[in-house]
């Protein structure tokens, strides 16, 4: 190997690689390398029959930032490379990455897929494969014929990942896309990278009492509904909740679906709304409880012999550029009810470290909103000196802010978010339980004194049907087609994607140059306080002794210069021993 990094690994053009083994929640396990450099030669590598000459080359090259390399999902190999001692530098294309960018709206993005795509060629070993193959193999003709071919695969993987790196760097100069991989998501690998391996302390005794406790309100709600209908069902049965709901108890019939009639939350409250049968808050409870006991149930065996939570965070998943985290789903976790906030009381401040910080951006959405319409209504409601909802409330029902009532700052916060998610008077009408006409009246009212949110609402869903896409901030495209369909729901959907694009996918840009900046800062000043998490607008840190105030600092001002709105980015924060008690 060390021969041959000599003879084929010193140019500056890319080389392309692939890994094999397994990876996941902050660690991996490397059982294969490929290179294919730029000169067509390829080598394949076995981890365990390197010698120490091989392996010091081989360290040496991985991390060289002046050695560009190609990778696909390149997170995963850098988890099972960092678990060998291994460090990677200089990867200028991550293939997935670039292709999510160039097509945002695929659900996958396959390299079998992409290289057929771009490259027109079916990624498989064997002839396609140039240059020279350096295999260490032992055992009989036969195994060593398959090693050979899967040997050739992957090199042939690395080659097809170069070339098609090179294909996607044009698509994405084409669509203006380039900036963003290279100074935001390319970067942003190896600061979730390195938050993955950190992981956050767990509280395993508080998260058992928990499920116990959640199991005995599940108990307690199957009980409650069994005695309400005299006999035992399961709950958890769509085809019975219709049989006992529609015929047993002849209550009025929800929205009709493939299977008869929808048994879902949303429809269960309704009817709670209008029955004010008691069965239904059985069943509504017994959910809400049944889901917790479910996150409650998967977070206890994710703690790992060091007592920490690894998530694993996504750039690919969803297209408005959000982060998504699996395994666990961190996002899953509910912030607004009480027995959502005892779950976060299971992740903790680490030994050795203070207290955890949090750091919210406060509005964002909206924030963003009232920069990308100009309205100086709008704008003028967030340098008011008032509750944003209360000023902007002021302004639709014309009444001083002090005189505005929970119920109308409550409508107007529906609005003024459901704004920025594309809603619709119909889809206000079913979130404020009035009817659509009394919503349509509540839009206009707000239209007519923030006219120039109206106006931008307009002309980005105009924009967009001209363009084909919508933009953020930095650039960010999600590509629409749909809105020039002859369906109406799909073209209606399309429009409700427009409008909430540019909005929530520029919260996305921003919040990750934010964490690159803070990344940045903390390295710069070897800090030993550390970034753990990253939920929707928040950012979670563990603080190293004596830093609370400095990271606090830093954190704000990072936070508030990632980007240059004209309603200034503001940050909240939070302190203490849980997640939960470091909530603002």
């Amino acid at each position: 190997m060390a021969q041959w990094l000599a003879e084929h690994g010193t140019g500056t053009e890319r080389a392309g690689l692939a890994a094999r083994g397994t990876w996941g929640r902050g660690t991996g396990r490397l059982t294969a390398l490929a290179l294919a450099a730029a000169d067509g030669a390829g080598a394949y590598l076995d981890p365990v029959s390197l010698t120490e000459e091989d392996e010091a080359a081989l360290a040496v090259w991985l991390a060289d930032p002046a050695r560009p390399k190609a990778l696909h999902d390149a997170k995963g190999p850098m988890h099972a490379l960092a678990a060998r001692g291994l460090e990677l530098a200089g990867v200028t294309s991550d293939t997935a990455l670039a292709a999510y960018l160039a097509l945002p709206g695929q659900r996958s993005f396959d390299l079998a897929d992409l290289t057929l795509r771009y490259l027109a060629k079916e990624l498989a070993g064997g002839a396609e494969t140039t240059g020279q193959l350096a295999l260490d193999l032992a055992g009989e003709q036969d195994d060593q014929e398959e090693a050979i071919a899967s040997a050739t695969a992957l090199v042939w993987q690395a080659a097809a990942t170069a070339e098609l790196a090179t294909a996607l760097d044009a698509d994405l100069d084409h669509r203006g896309a380039t900036r963003l991989l290279h100074d935001v998501e390319l970067p942003l690998v190896d600061v979730l990278a390195r938050m993955e391996r950190a992981g956050i302390a767990a509280d395993s005794d508080h998260l058992a009492g928990m499920s116990a406790t959640l199991g005995g309100e599940v108990k307690a709600a199957e009980q409650g509904a069994y005695a309400l209908i005299g006999h035992e069902f399961n709950l958890g049965s769509p085809k019975q909740l219709q049989e006992i709901l529609f015929t047993e108890l002849g209550l009025p019939k929800t929205k009709r679906i493939k299977t008869g009639y929808t048994t879902d939350s949303e429809a269960l409250t309704g009817l709670l709304a209008q029955t004010g049968h008691p069965v239904l808050e059985h069943l509504l409870r017994h959910r809400d409880v049944a889901k917790l006991k479910s996150i409650v149930d998967s977070l206890i065996p994710m703690a790992d012999e060091d007592g920490r939570i690894h998530t694993t965070y996504n750039q690919t998943i969803a297209a408005t550029g959000r982060l998504s985290s699996t395994d666990p789903n961190l996002q899953n976790i509910p912030i607004r009810t009480e027995e959502g906030r005892r779950i976060r009381r299971g992740f903790i401040v680490g030994p050795a470290y203070e207290c955890l910080l949090t750091a919210d951006y406060s509005q964002i959405e909206l924030r963003i909103m009232a920069h990308l319409s100009g309205d100086e209504a709008l704008k003028e409601a967030f340098g008011s000196g008032y509750d944003f909802h209360a000023a902007t409330a002021s302004r639709v029902f014309g009444l001083p802010p002090g005189e505005i009532t929970g119920d109308l700052r409550n409508r107007i916060k529906v609005m003024n978010y459901g704004l920025a998610y594309g809603l619709s008077a119909y889809g206000l009408s079913q979130g404020l339980r009035v009817t659509p006409e009394e919503a349509r009246a509540l839009m206009d009212g707000y239209f007519e004194q923030f006219g120039g949110v109206r106006d931008y609402l307009n002309e980005v869903v105009a924009r967009a049907r001209l363009d084909g896409y919508t933009e953020t901030i930095l650039g960010r495209r999600r590509y629409l087609p749909d809105l020039t369909s002859d369906n109406r729901q799909r073209r209606e959907m399309a429009e409700r994607m427009a409008l909430n694009a540019p909005i929530q996918g520029s919260a996305a840009d921003i919040i990750k140059v934010a964490m690159l900046d803070v990344d940045r800062a903390l390295r710069d000043e070897a800090a030993g306080s550390r970034m753990l998490l990253q939920v929707h607008d928040e950012l979670v840190f563990e603080v190293a002794p004596g830093e609370l105030e400095d990271l606090r600092a830093l954190v704000g001002a990072r936070m508030c210069g990632a980007s240059e709105l004209t309603v200034p980015l503001e940050v909240s924060f939070g302190t203490g021993r849980s997640w939960e008690e470091a909530g603002h």
